[in-house]
């Protein structure tokens, strides 16, 4: 696709077709990344995303291991 760069103040903008939009998954907050000659546009990201889902995922007796007796356990603790 071929496109022109048009003026918005004192900047240049960019006009991205709605389909080439929805192909690439971007939304309306990106990262931009400057290299020569080249731009990188890539969707942000929520962080932790898809982690509840993950931990939904797995049976809550799956997440931690058995107990496994210590020292401590051993005798009465004096304060």
């Amino acid at each position: 696709m071929r496109a022109k760069l048009v003026r918005i103040g004192n900047s240049r903008g960019l006009r991205l077709a709605k389909p080439l939009l929805e192909e690439a998954g971007l939304t309306d907050e990106v990262h931009i990344h400057a290299a020569p000659g080249v731009l990188t546009i890539t969707p942000v990201a929520a962080p932790r995303a898809g982690w509840a889902e993950a931990a939904a995922a797995v049976a809550p007796e799956g997440l931690l291991d058995a107990a496994t007796p210590t020292h401590f356990d051993e005798g009465e603790w004096e304060w």
